[in-house]
């Protein structure tokens, strides 16, 4: 039997990337696919179709297809003056005949999301927004920091039945405050673990940006318990340093987050974490392929079914970009 070669080559198009992955030698000719299971390019893609010149923070007949959906914050509405919210979504396919990732990203003007934006908002900036659901009762939440007033960030959230892609759009409750986490200092950038059994968020009342976590009450839903009277949270001290530690995402044991400390490649970098004995790991950089000696922020992390590794999605002012701070898409693996 011939020993089969696998040789990877990349074409990228703007607004479009593909992966192919060439395999030489004896190839079994009855089963068409050849490659059952998605990668996720290790190569930064520029989501062209999501990005402008200002600041955008925060996508063959065997294949298979995702969509992500996505609100991010944008001041290009306001021409650079204040941060709002946009929609948009990504389209990537995994062609299991030849082995081709192809991806691209649009704007897009579902009537829900227009709903939820147009909910959330406020006079102000508007930042971090982040969605998940919970099985306790049945509800999505929207989850965002607003700034108040007196020019500091308060969390609040949404929250509302599931809406399904193009069906009806179900009552939208809130936005409400939540003030269980909520200080006279700034408190924004929340997500939670993969059960929803602790948050994750930041806050600033010694100077400087920490992640803090707070441990949510077995049997308690999420509305109820953003909604108790305000008790200190815990920093998470493992991951902090003495500048700013910010933007925590978490996927299963994996914490990514971005952070200004010495020993990058300057200016903000991605860091990662893992979660291991009951503790998160000391940090590490997630090296030159992803941080530059520009800004790296707000990493958003996620799984889709059938693919080999994650997919995150960042913002950066690094050159090459539209202008400002552009949105990044990436694959990486999970750390042992």
């Amino acid at each position: 039997m011939k020993k089969l070669v696998f040789q990877c080559t990349y074409r990228i198009i703007p607004g479009l990337i593909l992966i192919s992955l060439v395999m030489t030698g004896c190839m079994e000719k009855s089963d068409p696919v050849q490659y059952p299971y998605g990668h996720f390019p290790d190569s930064v893609v520029n989501l062209e179709g999501l990005n402008s010149a200002y600041d955008d923070y925060n996508s063959s007949g065997y294949q298979i297809n995702g969509v992500l959906p996505l609100i991010f914050s944008t001041n290009k509405k306001s021409t650079g003056e204040q941060f709002d919210l946009e929609q948009g979504v990504i389209n990537f396919t995994w062609d299991q005949q030849v082995g081709v990732f192809m991806l691209n990203s649009m704007l897009t003007t579902d009537l829900f999301y227009k709903a939820l934006i147009t909910k959330s908002e406020t006079a102000l900036n508007d930042f971090g927004p982040y969605r998940t659901y919970s099985s306790l009762d049945g509800y999505e939440y929207m989850i965002l920091a607003s700034q108040n007033v007196d020019g500091n960030l308060d969390l609040k959230y949404l929250k509302n039945r599931p809406y399904y892609y193009g069906g009806n759009i179900p009552e939208i409750v809130g936005p409400n405050p939540i003030t269980l986490l909520n200080t006279t200092f700034d408190d924004a950038y929340l997500t939670f673990d993969l059960n929803l059994d602790t948050a994750y968020y930041i806050s600033n009342p010694e100077g400087n940006f920490d992640i803090y976590s707070k441990t949510r009450p077995e049997g308690k839903d999420i509305g109820e318990w953003f909604s108790q009277v305000y008790s200190p949270s815990e920093k998470v001290d493992s991951v902090n340093s003495t500048a700013d530690d910010k933007c925590p995402m978490v996927y299963n044991k994996l914490m990514v987050f971005t952070s200004n400390r010495t020993g990058g490649y300057g200016g903000f970098d991605l860091y990662y974490s893992v979660f291991r004995n009951g503790k998160w790991s000391s940090p590490v950089n997630m090296g030159p392929k992803i941080n530059t000696a520009y800004d790296e922020y707000r990493p958003l992390i996620g799984y889709f079914p059938d693919f080999k590794n994650i997919y995150m999605i960042f913002s950066s002012n690094r050159p090459g970009g539209k202008g400002g701070f552009d949105l990044y898409f990436t694959g990486i693996n999970v750390p042992e």
